[in-house]
Order: C-alpha cells, then sequence, then structure tokens
C-alpha cells in the first residue's frame, strides 16, 4: 500500500541527510536534539504509514504530540552550534505540552496548533541560517558550515511544507471528509524526498562557507589588529593544522569575539574566514610538497585539510595549480637551478 512505504522511506531518508551533515560535528547538547529529532522522525513516518496504511488507529492521539516535539529539537539541535541563548531551553516544552492538552481536551486545537508550531519553527530556523556564513554555525568545523547551514534550510523547508501542507489538509478534511487523507498524506512525503534529492546533487558539502565580499577601502586600524591577531594566532599555534578548527575556537584563541572575526576578515581581505584559514593551511601545503617527499594524502592531512575535494579547490584558487602540478615545476626549477 502507497501509505506505509512513503512516510516510512521519507523518515528514513531525510534522517540520513541529516546525520551525513551533522555526523562530523560533536557539540556539548547538539548531539543529544539530534539524535532525539532524527528517532522521532522515522518512527513519525512508521507511525503515519501504520495509521493511514493499516488503520491503527490507537496511534491517532500520540502522532500529533509527537509531531508537535519534533520542530522544537531540530531547532535545538542547530542552535547548539551557534553561541546565541535567547531563551531557556525548557520553554520549548510548550509546543508539544500544548498540543498534548489539545488532544485531551479539545481535538479540534490540535491541527491549528501543528500548523503554529510548523510554520513558528520553520521560521526561526531559517532565520538563524541568514546571520552569514561561519557566524551563522559558528561552532561547526569550518569544513562542515556548509553542509550544516544547508542541512538546517533544508530542515527550515520541511517543517514550513508540512505546516502548510497539514493546514490545507486539515481544511480539505473538516470540508469534504477524511476518505482522501490517506492518498494526500502519501503524497506529501514525496516532497523530502525530492529535497534530498535535491540535496545531494547540489554542491558539495565541503565548499568554503559564505560568499566572500571585496575588500573595501574603509579599513579600520581596528580591522586590522584584528586580522593581525587572528593570523597571530594561526601562525604561532599552527591553529591551522586542526581539522576540527571552527570560528568559535579561532576566535577564543585569537581573544577576540567571533562575530568581530568574520567582519573583519571580510571587510580587509575580502574573504570570509575559512578562505582565509586555508591560506595558511596551502601555505604549509607548498611548503611540504616542496621540501619533503610526503603523498599528496599526506600533505592534505598534514596542513589540515580533511577532505581531497576541498583541498584540491583550494590549493588550486590560491596558486591556479593542482598540487601534482605545483611539486612537478618545483622539481623542475630545482633541477635547472642545478
Amino acid at each position: 500500500m502507497l501509505s506505509v512505504p512513503l512516510p516510512f522511506l521519507a523518515g528514513l531518508t531525510f534522517a540520513l541527510v541529516l546525520h551525513r551533515s551533522l555526523r562530523h560535528v560533536a557539540v556539548p547538547g547538539t548531539r543529544l536534539y539530534f539524535n532525539l529529532f532524527l528517532v522521532l522522525y522515522a518512527l513519525q513516518g512508521v507511525g503515519i504509514g501504520l495509521r493511514f496504511g493499516y488503520g491503527i488507529e490507537t496511534l491517532a492521539p500520540f502522532l500529533p504530540v509527537s509531531a508537535a516535539a519534533m520542530p522544537p529539537l531540530a531547532f535545538l539541535a542547530f542552535q547548539a552550534l551557534t553561541t546565541q541563548r535567547v531563551v531557556s531551553q525548557w520553554v520549548h516544552l510548550a509546543a508539544p505540552a500544548a498540543v498534548a492538552m489539545a488532544v485531551w481536551a479539545n481535538r479540534n486545537l490540535v491541527d491549528p496548533l501543528l500548523l503554529v508550531i510548523f510554520i513558528s519553527y520553520g521560521a526561526l530556523l531559517y532565520q538563524m541560517t541568514r546571520t552569514g556564513g561561519e557566524v551563522a554555525v559558528e561552532r561547526a568545523p569550518f569544513h562542515r558550515v556548509t553542509a550544516v547551514l544547508r542541512a538546517a534550510r533544508l530542515t527550515a523547508g520541511l517543517m514550513l511544507f508540512f505546516g502548510a501542507s497539514d493546514g490545507l489538509l486539515w481544511l480539505y478534511a473538516s470540508r469534504y471528509g477524511n476518505s482522501g487523507v490517506p492518498v494526500a498524506v502519501s503524497l506529501m512525503n514525496l516532497a523530502p524526498i525530492l529535497a534530498v534529492l535535491v540535496y545531494y546533487l547540489a554542491a558539495g558539502d565541503d565548499a568554503s562557507a559564505g560568499g566572500a565580499t571585496a575588500a573595501t577601502a574603509k579599513v579600520s586600524d581596528d580591522d586590522r589588529e584584528i586580522v593581525a591577531k587572528v593570523g597571530a594566532a594561526l601562525e604561532d599555534r599552527k591553529l591551522y593544522k586542526r581539522d576540527d578548527l571552527s570560528l568559535t575556537k579561532l576566535a577564543r584563541q585569537a581573544g577576540v569575539p567571533a562575530r568581530n572575526v568574520s567582519a573583519a576578515v571580510n571587510r580587509a581581505t575580502g574573504l570570509n574566514v575559512s578562505q582565509f584559514v586555508n591560506g595558511y593551511r596551502v601555505a604549509e601545503a607548498c611548503r611540504l610538497l616542496q621540501e619533503t617527499d610526503m603523498s599528496s594524502t599526506q600533505v592534505m592531512l598534514e596542513s589540515g585539510f580533511s577532505t581531497k575535494s576541498n583541498f584540491n579547490r583550494e590549493f588550486r584558487r590560491i596558486t591556479g595549480q593542482s598540487p601534482s602540478e605545483y611539486r612537478s615545476r618545483c622539481r623542475a626549477k630545482e633541477a635547472a637551478s642545478r
């Protein structure tokens, strides 16, 4: 039956995508909310399939409550990657608690509440990603920022979609009855599957995050001082060699607020912080390629890169050559000088 595999497949594919996006991001709190969200999302798909596919109505009182818990969990998981804390985390229990009360007291309020919860949290999560590049998820390692931002936007988009589609489904059922609801639920679950396909067909997840802008003439002395502090921290402590380096960690070592670091580097150099750090990594890679017989993979890891694609892309962006071409030309120059 169509309504069973599609919700289950939607939950499973979306869970796998988010797991892939945050698998190397270890922040206290992130994993707890993130894992709870993934498990709940997958189980929700199974529960919806069982209810609408096999008519197991005993699940009906529980599915709205578990659905109401997912948006807060997703928001808390991604919010843990920032340093901003606006309200207590316990406040987010209000969403599933309100729906549970509605299930018990007045079921006519369940659908409107779910509509508000999904739309509100979807908008909050999307707004969080608009802060800008590394600043939006400043605790994520630089090479994971793009993947995390894309996953957050995918999650926000699906929240908004399910909020709107559930609202339309509620209006349809209130006017025409529940006969067409199972098929509609199945078709609705095509959206996350298609979104996952788009996610995988989009750019790679290890690209430098946040578009850089051209350096302006209005670079202040404070900007230069901040960039000097960041450069000193990278060089003196060899921070660029750490593949888990994030904006938060870099800013802490430089003694400058993370937002100030991002803004100053962008204004003074026309680069985002990830590209600025990669400049030091590529310089180290050039030294190793010229002075040692390390393999390209060894050079990549020793200079702080985590993936071959990012290493090759950033190396070519800065030097105009591939690592192998750079080594060959260096060796040819040495041979010619002899």
